[in-house]
């Protein structure tokens, strides 16, 4: 598994956190900031399984 799919992982988790605690406190700012973080993590996901599939051609 690649390190962009860990990571990418992580930073979805945490901006959905962010965003989410943005939601219910009111704070647009850190809302803002967690739909970015979220969606960083979703391409960084998506790059890694990219990585994953050009590496398993590879191999095979």
């Amino acid at each position: 598994m690649s390190t962009n799919r860990v990571e990418g992982a992580i930073d979805k988790g945490a901006g959905a956190v962010k965003e989410a605690v943005g939601k219910a406190t009111g704070n647009e700012r850190l809302e803002a900031e967690g739909a970015v973080q979220k969606a960083k993590g979703d391409v960084q996901n998506k790059v890694g399984k990219v990585q994953d599939k050009i590496g398993d051609a590879i191999k095979h």
